[in-house]
């Protein structure tokens, strides 16, 4: 079984593609739009598939692989703010320079929540909400 994270940027999908891609080195593995989802056998576009209109362009699923896992996000259905609460994305890396690169990519246009320093349970640990509101802990574990 694997758990993967799935995220909804009401919009904004592609625009967070191209920052992971750079804070991250994040690889697209898929990308779809709306207006290029297959129709049903009937002609019809497949039910909870078809975008409101003027979103054809938007991003309707993506896989990206950072480091070794396999985040996906979507525009959704474009309505509304997206909001990402209650939980992390957790990026563990092996060492202080890749940590720190990455912590203040994804601290740009967003909001530091734990700064970077050592911790019991790691040789550095930090927490950061992106641009978009996704949390990240960034740390780099002891052993």
């Amino acid at each position: 079984m694997t758990v993967q994270p799935y995220l909804f940027f009401n919009g904004r999908c592609e625009e967070a593609i191209a920052f992971y891609r750079t804070a991250l080195d994040a690889e697209v593995q898929e990308l779809m739009r709306f207006k290029d989802a297959p129709p049903d056998p009937t002609g019809k576009p497949v039910e909870g598939c078809a975008p409101p209109p003027g979103s054809e362009d938007k991003i309707m699923h993506c896989g990206l692989l950072i480091g070794g896992a396999l985040v996906m996000a979507s525009d959704g259905m474009s309505q509304g703010d997206a909001t990402f609460q209650g939980f992390s994305l957790a990026v563990s890396v092996a060492d202080e320079a890749t940590a720190r690169r990455y912590f203040h990519a994804l601290a740009e246009g967003g909001q530091v929540q734990m700064p970077l320093g050592p911790t019991f349970f790691a040789k550095i640990f930090g927490v950061v909400a992106d641009r978009f509101g996704v949390s990240w802990m960034i740390l780099v574990p002891t052993a």
